[in-house]
């Protein structure tokens, strides 16, 4: 529990009710007011819990107003620079970083469980081929249940561990099944000679008929991706995550319930809406008309990838996605795609301008994560499961977390009641 130092005092007709306030290791204190309603009969009222702490948490923390994302306390920047997705995913589960010996065990129990069940195959078969590929994933994970029956029980610890290391060994393999699906092309078995960013680059791009070579520097953009995606505090996936975990669910019930909140536009679906944006700009000449919509208070037009609910100042993750997009359209190229001919512009733009600057408008992760997958060859309705293979750690380690906090209650939030108070029933004939 976090350290307690100090009370607020509320008055409330007359009365006086003292809220422990508890001071964490990083970030504003915190009001307690688990007590309150008891005391004095009053809820409180936050639509989108924004000021709000629903729980305590050691694995991520974020300051908007400096652009700081820790993750266990170690900076993204660190963590981009020197590690990989799998080590991240190592810190993020267990809470530090893996010893060389740790880091090859967790890596092998990864890769031996990147196969699906073969009956999982008809699965696929049920949906249209024009499905939305996260329609595919929220149906495919949650059947997940029905076949690992060894990893349903959320009170047994080594359960709980062999549910997370599959869900993060089988997501890609599911992601790419439902892209093949959606495409008409036979299904990719995974490769454990590969890493697993290559793996799954190798099950979305390798046909049969054909020899497939995963390019490094692709290989490397897409683990940075998962790496820069792979937890994010509290957001709305997570807090689905846990809110369906504390019912006591199984993990890879949790876990759907989260891709199906992740694929909301408003959450991951953000990369594939900037990529809609940039083909409706279409050409370069068409940037200026945009920008000054975009300036405009009355157009009700607003730039899609620039900015961040959270980060005030810059995003963290942005300046190191800006180095993979660099690096990905020096190898692909931008001359024969107007698409990425618009980003280039527009970035430069979003870099230089007064307005853009002052606004503090900046290329989000979104911005160079979506101009990445369209360079790679990915439709943009890839891109949302792309999210949720990197997401999948963050919110298997919260719920983890949430499994074994003590404190832990099922989700029940309160409301603020504005409907009709009392009423007589009316028989049908006299309405």
């Amino acid at each position: 529990m976090a350290e307690t130092t100090k009370t607020a005092t509320l008055t409330l007709d007359g009365k006086s009710y003292d809220l422990p306030v508890h001071s964490p290791t990083l970030g504003p204190d915190v009001l307690d007011i688990r007590k309150l309603y008891a005391e004095a009969d009053v809820f409180t009222f936050d639509p989108g819990f924004t000021s709000t702490a629903s729980c305590e948490s050691t694995i991520t923390y974020i300051d908007g107003d400096k652009g700081e994302l820790l993750h266990r306390g170690d900076s993204i920047e660190e963590l981009a620079k020197h590690s990989h997705y799998l080590e991240v995913c190592y810190l993020l589960l267990y809470g530090e970083l893996p010893t060389a010996a740790q880091l090859d065990d967790f890596t092998g129990r990864v890769t031996r469980h990147t196969m699906v069940h073969e009956q999982m195959h008809y699965f696929f078969r049920g949906f249209r081929r024009d499905s939305h590929p996260m329609a595919t994933m929220v149906g495919v994970v949650g059947a997940m249940s029905a076949f690992y029956h060894d990893s349903l029980d959320i009170s047994d610890p080594w359960q709980r561990e062999v549910a997370a290391i599959r869900m993060i060994a089988k997501l890609p393999t599911i992601a790419a099944m439902a892209y093949k699906y959606s495409i008409g092309q036979p299904f990719v078995y995974p490769k454990n000679s590969l890493d697993y960013a290559g793996n799954f680059l190798h099950m979305c791009f390798s046909i049969p008929a054909e020899d497939y070579v995963v390019n490094p520097i692709l290989s490397k953009a897409m683990d940075r991706i998962m790496m820069l995606h792979a937890d994010h505090e509290q957001n709305a996936s997570t807090s689905t995550v846990r809110l369906a975990g504390s019912s006591g669910a199984n993990p890879f019930a949790c876990i759907a319930a989260g891709i199906a909140c992740l694929w909301g536009p408003a959450h991951g679906g953000a990369n594939q809406a900037c990529l809609e944006m940039l083909k409706e700009i279409g050409t370069v000449d068409r940037i200026p008309e945009f920008v000054a919509k975009a300036k405009d208070k009355n157009s009700g037009f607003r730039l899609m990838g620039f900015g961040h609910r959270v980060y005030k100042n810059f995003d963290p993750r942005a300046t190191v996605m800006k180095e993979s997009a660099d690096e990905v359209l020096g190898l692909l190229g931008v001359d024969n795609n107007p698409l990425l001919q618009v980003a280039k512009e527009l970035e430069r733009i979003a870099l230089s301008d007064d307005y853009f600057i002052s606004k503090k408008l900046y290329p989000n992760v979104d911005f160079y994560s979506g101009i990445i997958l369209e360079a790679m060859g990915f439709p943009t309705s890839m891109f949302t499961p792309i999210f949720a293979i990197s997401r999948t750690v963050g919110w298997i380690s919260q719920w983890k977390e949430m499994i074994a906090d003590k404190n832990q209650k099922i989700g029940r939030p309160r409301q603020l009641y504005v409907g009709e108070t009392h009423r007589s029933y009316v028989d049908v004939r006299h309405r």
